[in-house]
């Protein structure tokens, strides 16, 4: 039996949101919609610093949703799937819905700043 069918694939899923649910890690997945970018042009596009994006990169490559190329001496990050592109599309098309009920819900807090958490903490 494969891991990902002994693990509840409810909490997998949940699993899997937490990876989007970090505003740095969500603003360096919204970066790299138009392609690859260095982590220098990543840190210009998100406002991030050097350190906060390379922490975050880190974490993304270890649950697979960005992946790394060397392209002579520079190092090129991607989305490792273009379904990631497709998804932050449809949160950005449900949002455009629901914001209003999203903004005012109790239930959720808006993230705190990212609390150097590494991929195996979440």
């Amino acid at each position: 039996m494969s891991m990902i069918a002994q693990t509840n694939k409810v909490d997998l899923k949940a699993k899997l949101f937490r990876g989007f649910s970090d505003s740095s890690r969500l603003s360096i997945l919204n970066a790299l919609r138009v392609g690859p970018l260095t982590v220098n042009d990543i840190v210009e596009a998100t406002g991030l610093n050097q350190s906060n994006v390379s922490n975050h990169l880190g974490c993304l490559r270890c649950c697979d949703l960005v992946v790394r190329s060397q392209r002579g001496r520079y190092v090129y990050y991607q989305l490792a799937d273009a379904r990631v592109a497709k998804f932050l599309d449809l949160a950005d098309e449900l949002l455009a819905d629901v914001a209003k009920g999203v903004f005012e819900c109790t239930h959720y807090d808006l993230p705190k700043e990212a609390k150097n958490d590494k991929c195996n903490n979440h």
